[in-house]
């Protein structure tokens, strides 16, 4: 398998769920500041110009949350999700949070011309996005950190997910020290030898 990634974005999810699932891939790494991800050799592979992208020998596949669902199916020994119902809804509800919120309130910072074209409506939803990107660490916190991981003891699908978006509070005006339980949640995922290699490796 080939993963298109880019450094400290949420690709990395993809990346710490590959080395902890034991699967062999091969890393190629996009410059975004370059604007790679918008070339047409890229665009060919993956026309919404983002990451992560994971060429498997059946055909691609893109979205993170689709990404590492995959890397569970095929790798059921690592026990990337619950085998309770409940506990895997838990899960998905916490990749679904980030997803659909914590994500895009970090992307409001720096990527407003997705939403918006005027200078002033950029400025605003850079200004905006410490505020949400506050919010989301508070709901975090108090809602699906329960601890040491999003459900409990065991590292699951929503744990790599979780962590790269952590990985970009302070960055986003965030006080992290505000967070006991994001913190100790970031803590137990670089002791991750998976987490290690992705720091040894620069890609975060």
């Amino acid at each position: 398998m080939k993963l298109y990634y880019a450094k400290g974005t949420i690709s990395i999810a993809a990346v710490i769920a590959l080395h902890e699932a034991g699967l062999d891939f091969e890393p190629v790494r996009l410059d975004f500041r370059a604007g790679e991800q918008s070339g047409a050799a890229y665009l060919a592979i993956n026309p919404k110009g983002r990451v992560p992208t994971l060429v498997t020998d059946r055909g691609i596949l893109t979205e993170t949350g689709a990404l590492l669902d995959y890397i569970a199916d095929i790798a059921p020994q690592a026990e990337l999700r619950p085998t309770d119902p409940y506990q895997a809804a838990k899960m998905r509800e916490a990749m679904y949070y980030i997803a659909s919120t914590m994500h895009v309130n970090h992307a409001h910072k720096m990527r407003g011309h997705r939403w918006a074209d005027q200078q002033s409506s950029f400025d605003d939803m850079k200004t905006k996005s410490v505020q949400t990107m506050t919010d989301s660490a508070t709901y975090v916190e108090h809602n699906l950190i329960t601890g040491p991981f999003v459900t409990g003891d065991t590292l699951t699908l929503a744990d790599p997910y979780l962590y790269v978006a952590c990985n970009w509070l302070e960055g986003d005006g965030v006080k992290l020290a505000e967070f006991p339980k994001i913190a100790a949640f970031m803590q137990a995922m670089r002791a991750r030898p998976s987490v290690a290699r992705v720091i040894a490796d620069d890609m975060i």
